[in-house]
């Protein structure tokens, strides 16, 4: 009997030993839930049993062959009886006295009958349950969103109101106890225009529900590691971001290249060392599923990278530097040899990001700032993202500023300004309205958007 149907069934069996019997036909959970959460037992009178009392030679003979304090001078019902009688018999005990337990057998038959129905009804509905369960070691989560937004761009021309859904599903197994195996699935209809181009929210799936990613998370001595496909090569770094954006290109703290490193085929791994130390490492393939390109290839566009963090209940920061490869092949044929008129460009990243938390106070600040250099010009870029958020009623308020993306040295400065209110409904609902303004090169006017989003979590 599996520990699930003997947790069942031992209270069914306790509970008929205080007079709560039905039929076995008549099993539902209802029984169970009344038994559960009422000091009154359900009464049954059908099948209530007459008491024994002292004298009795099946009270004297059980009496005898246990040690049970129910038998102390009162009465007991029959059912009472009957369970005591079976966890001698179950015990093996009955070998003593083989006689009087076969006499005690056919005196209490009716109730170990109703007593074995019972619980072989619910181990048959256990079962049934069991059979019909998705799995003992995989548990799934999800997320189904809906957003309406209206922005307005470039004048009354670029004005849009835009209803958006997305959908994700997340499967997670462990084998071990300490690993995990993460396949991913999402679907949503963000059209890559208007709010769904700016906005750091949905799915650009066209309404097909794809696999979006597959990893598995392990441990190694004191290392995790990780290694899939659609993965971040940061996957198990240290990140003290904490800014909670609306505009996309707000997103990650402004380091969206260096803590938060992306990547497609990948490999990452991170140790704590105590005190809260951690350092994460991590390698990706990102052109790894192109048949011209191949993973970690000369041809192909491979990410490295390393991040060293510390954090506190009050404070933390994350340090890290990366480099990807961008690749431009004169040819797209499978498995293309490397040649001259091919060229690589590497580009290195530096990253920066940190939160504060004061205990005074119930708020968080959080930014961080990120600095590019690419090999083969003179001309650096750098993005950067302050945020702010504060508990507000039961909700959440929270504000970002930043530049819209990475901005070149010699080039104007671009700004995105972004605020949401996240109010939890229910525990598994919350609503978030939201405005923003991104602000565009030269006289071009300025994006404006608004919106709310809700969001249901199963």
């Amino acid at each position: 009997m599996k520990l699930f149907q003997k947790l069942i069934a031992a209270p069914a069996i306790i509970s008929l030993a205080s007079g709560f019997a039905v039929n076995a036909t008549e099993i539902n959970s209802q029984d169970l839930s009344d038994y559960s959460n009422s000091s009154n037992l359900v009464s049954l009178g059908d099948f209530k049993s007459d008491t024994l009392y002292p004298g009795d030679w099946a009270y004297d003979s059980l009496k005898d062959l246990t040690n049970s304090p129910k038998f102390n001078g009162n009465a007991v019902s029959r059912f009472e009886a009957a369970a005591e009688l079976n966890n001698l018999i179950a015990g093996g005990e009955g070998l003593i006295n083989g006689a009087a337990i076969n006499r005690l057998s056919d005196e209490l038959g009716s109730e170990l009958a109703i007593m074995k129905g019972r619980v072989d009804g619910l181990e048959a509905r256990v079962n049934g349950i069991e059979a019909g369960g998705f799995s003992d070691t995989t548990t799934m989560s999800g997320t189904a969103a809906f957003l309406v937004g209206a922005e307005s761009k470039d004048g009354n021309s670029g004005e849009a109101a835009m209803f958006e859904y997305f959908y994700e599903v997340d499967l997670n197994t462990s084998f071990t106890g300490e690993d995990n195996l993460n396949v991913e699935f999402e679907t949503g209809n963000a059209s890559g225009t208007g709010v769904g181009a700016t906005l750091d929210w949905g799915s650009s799936n066209s309404d097909v529900l794809k696999v979006t990613d597959v990893n598995y998370k392990f441990p190694v001595g004191e290392w995790t590691l990780a290694v899939g496909e659609s993965m971040d090569a940061s996957a198990t770094w240290p990140n003290a971001c904490a800014v909670s954006n609306t505009v996309d290109s707000l997103g990650d703290c402004g380091a969206g290249n260096s803590v938060d490193l992306g990547g497609d085929i990948s490999f990452s791994a991170s140790r704590a060392f105590g005190d809260g130390w951690e350092i994460g490492l991590g390698l990706s393939a990102a052109s790894g599923e192109e048949a011209n390109r191949g993973a970690f290839t000369k041809q192909g566009d491979d990410y490295y990278g390393v991040a060293i963090g510390y954090e506190t209940d009050t404070y933390g920061f994350t340090v890290a530097y990366s480099m990807k490869e961008s690749t431009d092949l004169d040819s797209s044929g499978p498995f293309e040899e490397w040649d001259a008129s091919d060229t690589q460009t590497d580009s290195t990243y530096y990253g920066l990001v940190g939160y504060y938390s004061p205990e005074s106070a119930p708020v968080t600040f959080s930014g961080g700032i990120e600095l590019t250099d690419v090999e083969g010009t003179n001309t650096d870029k750098t993005q950067w993202t302050i945020g702010v958020s504060t508990d507000l009623g039961e909700g959440t308020l929270a504000a970002s500023v930043g530049t819209d993306g990475a901005i070149a040295d010699n080039a104007e400065e671009r700004m995105a300004y972004d605020v949401s209110y996240e109010y939890p409904i229910n525990d598994s609902m919350s609503i978030t309205p939201f405005g923003y303004i991104v602000e565009q090169s030269g006289s071009t006017d300025d994006t404006a958007g608004f919106g709310a989003s809700v969001s249901f979590s199963f």
